[in-house]
């Protein structure tokens, strides 16, 4: 059984959103005379490397992380590889001859070349999925959408996209490392924080040769 952790390592210079706060790691207890353990402190925002949008990200009525089902986020997924795309749009989809009945989708791109040389400044040309693309997997029965940078969104136009998803009941995983992953079926395990009442959440993420 080969396992692939998929998820991004959480540091201090890490890439975060524009806007976002970068991650603060600090150990307030050391192992010794005043301390009898280690205990550190993290601060940081729920979107930072991989981690998942609940609904309520982008829409006031929408389900909060804590709300969202085990079995939306665990299951088998398909993962497709776009390695010449600048975007990923209806046509690109269609093309693209994902397998019937496909409920989970992960996009590999050019994006996952910024984890394998470990890129620490934010990248604002990254590939994501257009508004239509969005749609024509909402059609398809998609549920499940996961993108190997820190939107699924492009940068110039973040909420349609998000919108999309999200009102259809689509969870959106953000910030995978498939730098590691061929393209193929394999069976997701993506654990969010059950943190109540956010929109957001950390995600450790991993991916089960099947």
């Amino acid at each position: 059984m080969q396992i692939y952790d998929i998820s991004l390592k959480i540091s201090k210079d890490m890439p975060v959103w524009p806007g976002d706060p970068a991650p603060f790691l600090e150990r307030f207890a050391v192992l010794g005379k005043e301390s009898d353990a280690n205990i550190s402190r993290i601060e940081m925002s729920l979107h930072t490397g991989t981690h998942i949008d609940a609904p309520e990200h982008f829409l006031a009525e929408g389900k909060t992380v804590d709300q969202i089902p085990l079995k939306d986020l665990i299951g088998r997924v398909y993962l497709l590889h776009l390695p010449d795309v600048n975007s990923i749009n209806a046509k690109i989809l269609e093309q693209s001859e994902i397998p019937p009945r496909t409920r989970r989708i992960l996009f590999k791109t050019r994006n996952s070349k910024l984890w394998m040389r470990g890129e620490k400044s934010f990248q604002s040309d990254f590939v994501a999925i257009t508004s239509d693309g969005a749609q024509y997997l909402v059609d398809r029965g998609v549920k499940l959408v996961g993108v190997d940078y820190l939107s699924v969104a492009p940068y110039v136009d973040t909420t349609t996209t998000h919108q999309i998803l999200l009102a259809h009941g689509v969870v959106v995983v953000e910030g995978l490392d498939l730098s590691g992953v061929s393209q193929g079926r394999y069976t997701m395990y993506c654990l969010p924080l059950k943190v109540v009442g956010v929109e957001g959440a950390p995600a450790r993420t991993i991916l089960v040769g099947v």
